[in-house]
């Protein structure tokens, strides 16, 4: 196939469709973020571009939108992926060996892809009541024609779902490096509190945060492959491995009971509802999430002012 007729979207009859846009992602983004940051050179570009750590959650949640957007945006998704692509364009430089990189060097943008793919492997496998091997094929057919619309070399992707595999333990086992800003990721110590709840107390955010970050640093570690929690530094027993299938297991029960589109994100909502006919526009990041002063809730009309430490704009 050739052409624009290469780059098809995936569509609503689609595994993917089913899995990437679910809240439940959420749950797994350090995981996510972190696995993405091993690679020694995407770790080194976000060590010397990136802005994420200065503003870790409105960048998070702004970059839902056009990551999600590639799979949902139907007849849009590959005018979605060439904007994101876009986004790297610039990113380029030397490591610390002196070798230059670049962001959109095919085995660098095709490892964070094939983290998103995983991702969706590893959070339906333990969060959304697990994942068949006729799904994980399917799944990783679904992949190549989602990473296809970003118009890059198909070089680095492996054939099979088979091979696949032999190239996520080559990477894990003999690439993936421990460094500076994977640290960061899993560092929620400092994190500020998202400028959308800056109006909570800080006699209750404190406490809540930190237990909070602990829970979301367990779920992370839970989702690892053995020789990186190794890598890592990091014990996880028996019983962590339990309690984490336990904890997955609820979730899942949860979920259950939410009507299918409060299961997703918007912009993957608006992609189920023009799938069904509706006329859902293709929804942008709102305001609290972009660089400048925050939009507050409505519900922190209840609060007379936000406490002193919320992030000033």
């Amino acid at each position: 196939m050739a052409g624009e007729a290469a780059f098809r979207p995936l569509g609503p009859d689609s595994l993917t469709w089913r899995y990437f846009g679910d809240w439940r992602n959420l749950l797994v983004v350090l995981w996510t973020g972190s696995m993405q940051n091993m690679h020694p050179t995407l770790g080194t570009a976000v060590e010397q571009h990136s802005q994420f750590f200065g503003e870790r959650w409105q960048r998070v949640f702004r970059s839902f939108y056009p990551i999600l957007g590639v799979v949902y945006d139907g007849a849009h998704a590959r005018q979605t992926a060439l904007k994101v692509r876009g986004y790297h364009t610039d990113i380029r430089g030397n490591d610390d060996s002196g070798h230059e990189y670049h962001a959109l060097a095919p085995d660098v943008f095709y490892w964070a892809h094939a983290v998103f793919f995983m991702t969706i492997i590893r959070f339906g496998d333990r969060f959304m009541g697990g994942i068949g091997e006729a799904e994980r094929q399917q799944l990783f057919v679904e992949h190549v024609q989602w990473y296809r619309l970003y118009g890059l070399s198909m070089r680095p992707v492996p054939g099979s779902w088979d091979e696949f595999q032999s190239y996520w333990d080559h990477m894990c086992s003999e690439v993936l490096v421990e460094n500076k800003a994977t640290r960061d990721v899993l560092n929620l110590t400092d994190l500020p509190r998202p400028r959308f709840l800056c109006a909570v107390p800080h006699g209750l955010w404190s406490p809540l945060w930190a237990l909070s970050a602990r829970l979301l640093t367990w779920l992370t570690v839970g989702l690892y492959d053995p020789v990186i929690r190794e890598r890592l530094g990091v014990c996880w027993t028996g019983f962590d491995d339990r309690l984490h299938r336990a904890a997955g297991v609820v979730v899942h029960l949860v979920f259950r009971l939410l009507p299918h589109d409060r299961r997703f994100h918007p912009r993957a909502r608006a992609g189920w509802r023009r799938s069904r006919g509706a006329d859902a526009a293709l929804l942008e990041s709102p305001a609290r999430h972009l660089p400048g002063r925050p939009v507050q809730p409505r519900w922190t009309r209840w609060f007379r002012r936000a406490p002193e430490d919320c992030p000033k704009a």
